[in-house]
C-alpha cells in the first residue's frame, strides 16, 4: 500500500525532534482510513520526550488519543521516533512494542524512524525511514511506495516554524502530564502549519 505524508504530519513530527533535539520523541500517525490503494497519514500526535520506556505512561496516551481519534473519525495507523543519538536511525526495542501494539488493530500500520542528523535546513530529502510490517518484523518500505507532496513547500514551513522559534508552540502528551491545561492536540500549532500550508498545497 503506498503511504503518503502530508504537510501537517510531516511538520509536526519534525518541530517535535526539534523541540526536544537532546531526547528520543516519539508520537501517534493518524489517517481518516485508506482510499483505495494508498493511505494517508494526515496528522500526527507527538507522544512522549522523556519516558518513552514507560509503558503505563504510553498505555494511557493511547487511549486518549484513541478516544479522540474516534471523535475526529481518524485512527491510529503509525508510530515515529527520533532517537536521542543523532546516528541512530534504527528502531529500539521500545519503537517496535509500540508498532507492534498498533499492527495488532491495524494490519497496514508503519514506522517511522526520523533521521535526526538529517535535520539540517540544508537537507534536500526527507529525514526519515519507513518500515512496514511483514512476516511478522520490520522491514524497510519500498521507497517508490512513499510520497511526500510538495516536499520542498513542506520542507520550508518546517524550517521556517523551527528557526522563529514556533516549534515551542509544540505540546506532546508528556508536556500535557506535567499541566493538563496544555492541549496536545495542538490546534494553535495545526492553525500556523495550515495557514502557512495553503497557499502552496491547497490543502494540508
Amino acid at each position: 500500500m503506498e503511504v503518503e505524508l502530508s504537510c501537517m504530519s510531516y511538520v509536526k513530527m519534525f518541530l517535535h525532534a526539534g523541540r526536544f533535539p537532546a531526547c528520543s520523541v516519539n508520537g501517534l500517525l493518524l489517517s481518516p482510513g485508506p482510499q483505495g490503494g494508498s493511505m494517508c497519514l494526515s496528522d500526527c500526535v507527538p507522544l512522549l520526550h522523556s519516558r518513552l520506556p514507560l509503558a503505563p505512561i504510553t498505555e494511557l496516551a493511547l487511549q486518549q488519543v484513541d478516544v479522540w481519534c474516534a471523535q475526529k473519525k481518524l485512527r491510529i495507523v503509525g508510530y515515529y521516533q527520533a532517537n536521542a543519538s543523532m546516528t541512530d536511525s534504527s528502531p529500539t526495542p521500545c519503537a517496535v512494542k509500540i508498532a507492534d501494539k498498533i499492527a495488532e488493530h491495524y494490519s497496514n500500520a508503519v514506522l517511522v524512524m526520523v533521521q535526526s542528523a538529517k535535520m539540517s535546513m540544508q537537507e534536500r530529502l526527507p529525514p526519515i525511514v519507513v518500515y512496514e510490517r511483514r512476516d511478522g518484523h520490520w522491514t524497510l518500505k519500498d521507497k517508490q511506495q512513499i510520497m511526500l507532496r510538495h516536499w520542498e513547500q513542506t520542507r520550508a514551513i518546517a524550517n521556517e516554524l523551527l528557526a522563529s522559534g514556533t516549534h515551542n508552540l509544540l505540546v506532546d502528551f508528556d508536556s500535557h502530564l506535567d499541566d493538563i491545561r496544555r492541549d496536545w492536540t495542538n490546534q494553535e500549532l495545526n492553525a500556523k502549519i495550515a495557514e502557512l500550508a495553503s497557499p502552496a498545497n491547497g490543502n494540508v
